[in-house]
């Protein structure tokens, strides 16, 4: 199989598979087999496997971008490698070495980083998976597992043209839960979503602006995204996100932003903000923009909220100014052209 890009009909998003494929097994008494990497094919597997039926299911998501000097180097994938440790652990599954992680993301770039050319819009994006692959319907924890490592070719996770999404607030649906699994990568978690995402659509949004679960008044994440609003009074500008309250995934783009927009002279702050909050200083023409960011949306703005009876735009509605300034800091990251002196990219020989 060769994947050819079709830019002027572009797949959806997650639909253009490259050509390998990178695989290891657990099990209890042997520990990790050596990772094997081969062509993408389908797997076999039992009806009863674990996995299917309850859930061990853990992944990350990351992505391998084209460089100025044409070669290729993976965003932060070391960070990837500790939470997908955490999410294992949280699901009593055996973790993946941060070295056999980084392997598997050399061997898959290696093999199919040259379907990426340097179309800025295009990237290669890495799907680790692991789940329990144990034939068995006792309920516990699977006693062997599959890693594996595969790849697609990505452009923008709303379309190839960047345009504001408009968002809709679930109110009677929380997506995590104090004590659970909101902080991890597991399968659960999207599962759990779709259905709030289906009456945003029906809504006429895009995403979901998700609430705590307590309250059900603050702000917590906007669909797989972390959420940041932009405040400015005068030339004073502050950079707002939800804090990490264990109910919420910590996004390795979330914690770049923090950084990058440090660096840009904005001051960043962790605060929890209601609804009602973000809508009145948006009334008010103190939150001038928002942004949903995340390694599949990368920096894109939000321009509307739909809250039940009420809406409102944010702004203008369309990007604003500190928005795509951040998004360019973070896409020169991405593609090489400044210097790197955190050493987030990790260039594949």
């Amino acid at each position: 199989m060769t994947v050819e890009l079709q830019r002027t009909a572009p797949a959806e998003h997650g639909a253009v598979f490259t050509d390998h494929l990178v695989t290891a097994t657990w099990t209890g008494d042997r520990g990790w087999s050596p990772a094997r990497t081969g062509p993408l094919a389908d797997f076999a597997m039992h009806p009863g496997m674990i996995g299917l039926h309850y859930g061990q299911v853990v992944f990350e998501g990351l992505k391998a971008h084209r460089q100025a000097d044409g070669s290729m180097a993976v965003f932060r994938p070391r960070e990837n490698a500790r939470r997908f440790q955490r999410s294992a652990a949280r699901l009593a599954m055996p973790e993946v070495p941060e070295e056999m992680f980084l392997a598997a993301v050399e061997e898959i770039v290696a093999a199919d980083g040259h379907l990426i050319d340097d179309d800025p819009d295009i990237s290669l994006y890495l799907r680790p998976l692991l789940f329990a692959s144990e034939a068995n319907l006792m309920l516990r924890p699977s006693r062997e597992y599959t890693f594996m490592m595969m790849a697609f070719v990505a452009g923008g996770f709303f379309g190839h043209v960047l345009e504001p999404v408009r968002v809709w607030v679930s109110r009677d649906q929380p997506r995590a839960f104090p004590g659970g699994t909101g902080d991890v990568k597991c399968a659960a978690n999207y599962a759990g979503a779709f259905h709030a995402q289906r009456r945003a659509q029906e809504a006429g949004c895009q995403q979901v602006v998700w609430l705590d679960s307590v309250e059900h008044r603050y702000v917590e994440e906007l669909g797989g995204m972390n959420l940041f609003l932009v405040r400015r009074i005068g030339d004073d500008v502050e950079l707002v996100t939800s804090p990490l309250t264990g109910t919420l995934l910590p996004g390795v783009t979330r914690d770049t932003l923090c950084t990058l927009a440090a660096r840009l002279g904005y001051r960043v702050r962790e605060e929890r903000f209601t609804v009602e909050q973000w809508r009145d200083e948006a009334a008010a023409g103190v939150v001038t923009e928002a942004f949903a960011c995340g390694t599949a949306a990368v920096v894109t703005p939000v321009g509307q909220v739909h809250d039940g009876g009420a809406e409102w735009t944010i702004g203008t509605g369309g990007p604003g100014e500190v928005t795509m300034r951040v998004r360019e800091a973070l896409l020169d990251v991405h593609k090489g052209r400044v210097p790197d002196p955190d050493g987030w990219m990790h260039h594949i020989r």
